[in-house]
């Protein structure tokens, strides 16, 4: 996935540059369709856009990418596409696992993939085991996934082990329910990123964007590349996190 990033001439970011970043990868469907194509083609040419991506964060040092591949919600289309994108997402792992572990790239996927034909549960499995020593970057990939979804089985987790007298109600904070979401542990997101011009998290890491800096941009996933997600961080490294205190507050303490 990085296999190019020596000989490029792309500069680094300059300012604070965001340890996790999320992204709503939409408008592969217009895209494709703005072109007279079938909605696929837009799949198959934002997998670019994802290649392009990795590499950029690796190139600046971020350590955690989550990628929105297939909402909950999404089994509401069509069924042709829903099966042109569970063979895309299956012949992507069997092509990228080598270039993962080239990399250096973890590859996690969170959600409920017991959905999903088993051929794919299985590579999916392979290819978390592959690479689960590497640590240059995390990559997760949301597939089948909500927020909603995450927060409940979170809560029944947290109620189970409550259950079984392994946790007492008044030692659930914070930190403990997030270690029983999705992400297990790792950072929230510190920067956000929705592509296609709408505005919304779409049941995407409710509980983990609380903070988290919000970037919407008008670009189609498929014209999503290295530029455009510079510009998305030096966006981010203008903005003062504040997380609830004042401007003063963070003047007093830098």
């Amino acid at each position: 996935m990085a296999h190019d990033m020596e000989t490029g001439e792309i500069p680094m970011t300059t300012g604070p540059v965001p340890v996790h970043v999320a992204i709503i990868m939409d408008g592969n469907g217009r895209w494709a369709e703005a072109r007279g194509e079938a909605r696929h083609a837009g799949h198959r040419a934002g997998v670019a856009s994802v290649r392009s991506t990795i590499e950029e964060c690796i190139r600046q040092g971020i350590g955690v990418l989550t990628l929105f591949a297939f909402s909950s919600e999404n089994w509401r289309r069509p069924r042709s596409e829903i099966n042109l994108l569970m063979d895309l997402f299956l012949t992507a792992l069997q092509r990228e696992v080598k270039r993962m572990q080239t990399n250096d790239i973890q590859l996690r996927v969170i959600g409920d993939v017991s959905a999903f034909p088993e051929k794919l549960q299985e590579r999916i499995r392979a290819s978390e085991h592959a690479t689960r020593r590497n640590n240059r970057l995390i990559l997760q990939v949301a597939a089948n996934y909500g927020g909603r979804w995450d927060i409940i089985e979170a809560t029944r987790r947290l109620a189970a082990a409550v259950r079984s007298g392994d946790m007492d109600p008044q030692d659930i904070d914070e930190k403990v329910f997030a270690r029983a979401t999705a992400l297990n542990g790792l950072p929230d997101p510190d920067l956000f990123i929705r592509t296609g011009g709408d505005q919304r998290i779409s049941n995407f890491l409710l509980w983990h964007c609380a903070y988290t800096e919000l970037y919407f941009t008008p670009v189609l996933w498929p014209d999503f590349d290295a530029a455009e997600f510079r510009a998305a961080v030096t966006e981010f490294s203008r903005r003062q996190r504040r997380f609830g205190q004042t401007s003063a507050q963070l003047r007093e303490t830098s």
